[in-house]
């Protein structure tokens, strides 16, 4: 009998044990949910940003060299040349010569837009722009570097030419936030209205191309135009609202009639990239992309 009574309490406690390490189990098992969940959740971010980086640098890679680096230099360009304006003989109307360089920038962004989509044209835009902040940054390095400018050795003036050729490259904050802020508002309404707008087209010529690119264009500079005079021009440099929206305007205009001059240029170039299958394996990675929900 010591033996059936030894064999009973060790099944007891047996099944305290069992009972003991289930509700344990049971008490851990939300907090094994919760921390597996998390973590699914963060390779899936990781996973996001790795296939991003990746169509950044596949991208990077199938735009001809050529185009992304006047792209990249007409967006420099165009800010620096910003800081001299055009002698006009009405008060109402305002330009600067970075309208030269202006509709290259926009141009650009069509021609990539028609061939690789909205979404690459804005990943371009952006990648152009942190370019320029890096550029504006060295040059704002080298005005705070001890020396003399070339052009400063006037008799008299040397001083005070040097300072405005520092200023000139060093530029200022407001001016560098307010260009930035513009160009990827604009970038982002020219992308998507141009692409917008070649979808509701039925053929696919230069007829379209025009019709698309100069109506996105013309919103677009406009937008950047005004955005411009609003954060900055308006707020430093004591503009009324009338002035900030009539040269938007107009230089909205003068910019599009420089690009109705080179767009069949822009429209060749797409259609070569086309003829010659450029950029596909950009297309194929973002069918994968899209395949898997990214």
């Amino acid at each position: 009998m010591p033996h059936e009574e030894d064999e009973g309490i060790n099944y007891g406690f047996t099944n305290l044990k069992i009972r003991i390490k289930i509700h344990t189990l049971k008490e851990m098992l939300p907090c094994s949910t919760i921390s597996i969940t998390i973590k699914n959740k963060e390779n899936l971010k990781m996973k996001k940003i790795k296939s991003f980086l990746s169509e950044v640098l596949l991208l990077e890679r199938s735009i001809p060299g050529v185009v992304l680096a006047l792209f990249v230099l007409s967006i420099v360009s165009m800010n620096l040349l910003a800081n001299k304006s055009v002698d006009l003989p009405f008060s109402w109307l305002a330009l600067d010569c970075g309208i030269i360089f202006s509709w290259l920038t926009f141009l650009v962004m069509d021609m990539i837009t028609k061939h690789f989509g909205p979404r690459a044209s804005t990943i371009v835009s952006v990648m152009a722009l942190i370019v320029n902040l890096f550029i504006v940054l060295m040059l704002f390095i080298g005005s705070k570097i001890p020396g003399m400018w070339g052009e400063s050795y006037v008799d008299g003036s040397e001083s005070l030419l040097n300072n405005a050729l520092d200023n000139t490259f060093g530029g200022t904050w407001y001016v560098l936030l307010g260009s930035s802020i513009a160009f990827v508002v604009s970038a982002v309404v020219n992308a998507w209205l141009n692409w917008a707008l070649g979808k509701l087209a039925k053929k696919g010529g230069f007829g379209t191309f025009a019709i698309r690119s100069y109506i996105s264009t013309l919103i677009a500079q406009f937008v950047d135009n005004l955005v411009f005079a609003l954060i900055v021009s308006h707020n430093f440099f004591g503009w009324t609202l009338l002035q900030c929206v009539v040269c938007a305007a107009t230089g909205a205009v003068v910019e599009l009639l420089c690009e109705v001059i080179f767009s069949p240029i822009g429209y060749r170039v797409a259609k070569s990239w086309e003829k010659n299958n450029v950029g596909a394996a950009y297309f194929e990675f973002r069918k994968r992309q899209l395949a898997a929900g990214k």
